[in-house]
């Protein structure tokens, strides 16, 4: 594992930050107006279906972060793509047994539970967005550019004379 952050990091941080403050925000209002619409079953329909699209969003950016742990092995690669790969897999079979689990409780109401999760759904989607559009990263990242060990002190390239300048070789042989 690298000791070395890749420059995903931080916005991925910021996107858990700014991603719960928003649940939590979405989370009082689905409760409160589940509750002024279908009373108590509305507020805990509410409050699930944001607790579900939080924790989607919550299970890619802690699975992206944990495979950038890896970053510099020689197997970086393929432990980053498993690690998501995992995580997406593990999000639709939760996605799934959930949906079979809630769809027969008599304190969730349908269409409260629903309206939440997409609108959970849309405000993680709203946060991603806002992040990766304010957050400062250079085009090309995490590269280490190769150097020419011949090249020398470029200062001293420009202070030399034309003439002491050596000949720059085209490629073609010369007749």
């Amino acid at each position: 594992m690298s000791p070395n952050p890749v420059s995903s990091t931080p916005i991925l941080r910021t996107v858990l930050v700014w991603g719960g403050i928003v649940a939590g925000s979405l989370a009082v209002i689905a409760g409160l107006v589940g509750y002024l619409v279908a009373g108590p079953n509305g507020l805990w329909s509410g409050l699930a279906g944001v607790l579900v699209g939080a924790a989607f969003l919550a299970i890619t950016v802690i699975s992206i972060l944990i495979a950038n742990r890896w970053y510099g092995d020689a197997l970086y690669v393929p432990i980053f793509f498993g690690i998501v790969l995992g995580g997406w897999i593990l999000k639709f079979v939760v996605f799934l047994v959930l949906l079979f689990v809630l769809r027969g409780q008599p304190w969730i109401d349908p269409t409260v539970f629903f309206l939440a999760l997409v609108a959970s759904v849309l405000a993680s989607l709203a946060v991603d967005v806002v992040v990766l559009t304010r957050m400062r990263v250079p085009h090309v990242s995490d590269v280490q550019l190769p150097t020419d060990p011949d090249a020398g002190d470029r200062r001293d390239a420009h202070a030399q004379s034309p003439q002491d300048r050596p000949a720059a070789d085209s490629g073609t042989p010369g007749v």
